[in-house]
């Protein structure tokens, strides 16, 4: 007789997704661990250095700088998306009349690519032609190159990756919103509670799951905005952008230091998996349940 689908044992159904995981997610980083205790140029056998490269992380100035660097994008980019996401996907979840339109015109830049974002966006503040010099020539502004001043480069890059991951997070909410009861609305709404009140008091707290697994990807995905920093400023003006990732690229694919490079990669990896444990552990996200028990 043959077994039926429902006596499969659990394995089997997980070994797929395991084997995906272990070539593609486990497998590199292990790799990558290794090579961070070599010195490797790209081309040949990797030298076994030991701790090498990783006694020199805390001397040089570049990756103190960068990971300073990277945790004021990633605080900055947090800061502006949550509560942006936060009302445009409370907002989407409604039946305005214009809702479906404007919804779809506000995820368009989940259709491109990062590079081409960069590239767009790159023209559109270049300082001679772009949108920055036309508004210096209507108000008299002196200063036109946005991606040349130390401070607006770093904002110009917070409100590009806001732009183009804000739809994303705001589809999050969007979905999360309309699980919310209209009971507990309606309830409120008798009670004489108004829209504010109803939106502080019953969506945020309903959203909680949502909010910090939202937060979880923009803290770890603020860790892999690469190449929109190198195709707008290269890390310029002088280190004023120079994140993390973009030194690791640099000691890898230009000095050639593969395993100098790696041992940033890691550093990386251990950065965003602590900022992940950090928000899961202080939120206590481990021990929520569900938020419609009894309903």
């Amino acid at each position: 007789m043959r077994t039926s689908t429902t006596e499969r044992p659990g394995f089997a159904w997980v070994a797929p997704a395991l084997l995906f995981f272990g070539l593609f997610g486990l497998a590199p980083v292990v790799v990558v661990v290794y090579l961070s205790f070599t010195s490797w140029s790209g081309l040949g056998s990797p030298q076994w250095v030991g701790l090498a490269n990783w006694s020199a992380l805390p001397g040089d100035g570049q990756v103190r700088g960068g990971l300073v660097i990277t945790l004021t994008l990633t605080a900055l980019c947090w800061a502006t998306q949550t509560p942006l996401a936060l009302a445009f996907g409370v907002w989407s979840a409604g039946h305005q009349r214009v809702r479906a339109v404007v919804s779809a015109v506000f995820f368009l830049p989940l259709l491109l690519s990062t590079a081409a974002i960069a590239l767009v966006w790159k023209a559109l503040l270049d300082p001679n032609f772009g949108v920055p010099a036309q508004v210096r020539d209507w108000f008299g502004l002196s200063h036109s190159n946005v991606l040349g001043h130390p401070t607006l480069a770093l904002y110009a890059i917070v409100f590009i990756v806001l732009w183009q991951f804000l739809p994303f997070h705001m589809l999050l909410y969007q979905a999360a919103a309309r699980q919310v009861p209209r009971s507990l609305y309606e309830a409120a709404e008798l009670d004489g509670a108004s829209g504010f009140q109803r939106f502080l008091r019953i969506t945020v707290p309903q959203l909680r799951h949502t909010i910090i697994a939202s937060s979880v990807l923009m803290l770890v995905g603020s860790m892999t905005y690469f190449e929109t920093v190198l195709l707008l400023t290269a890390g310029g003006p002088g280190n004023a952008t120079r994140i993390l990732p973009l030194h690791m690229y640099n000691q890898g694919f230009v000095a050639f230091e593969m395993g100098y490079a790696s041992a940033i990669a890691v550093l990386l990896v251990v950065l965003g998996t602590g900022l992940s444990l950090l928000v899961v552990r202080v939120t206590g996200y481990s021990r929520m349940t569900s938020q419609r028990e009894g309903m």
